[in-house]
């Protein structure tokens, strides 16, 4: 039981650099004034899940859940 927690522990050392570069990589979300008058709604705007940035924002969410599921995993003290 001692060497699955060793792995997992370097899982979760990597999940959480991983989600750390992740993050920096993104963009801000502040649109300016130009999300009030509705001109976010471009064509980037609407595709933004096929782009770079809308993969980055889909792969920060699985490696969160995963970051979360990992510390309750190593908290419980099972191993």
């Amino acid at each position: 039981m001692g060497v699955l927690r060793i792995v997992l522990q370097i899982i979760f050392v990597v999940i959480c650099i991983a989600l750390t570069v992740l993050v920096l990589m993104q963009e801000g979300k502040s649109a300016g004034l130009g999300a009030i008058s509705g001109a976010a709604e471009t064509y980037w705007g609407k595709n933004k899940g096929r782009s770079m940035e809308g993969k980055l924002v889909k792969i920060t969410k699985y490696l969160a859940i995963g970051f979360m599921a990992l510390a309750i995993i190593l908290n419980l003290n099972v191993f």
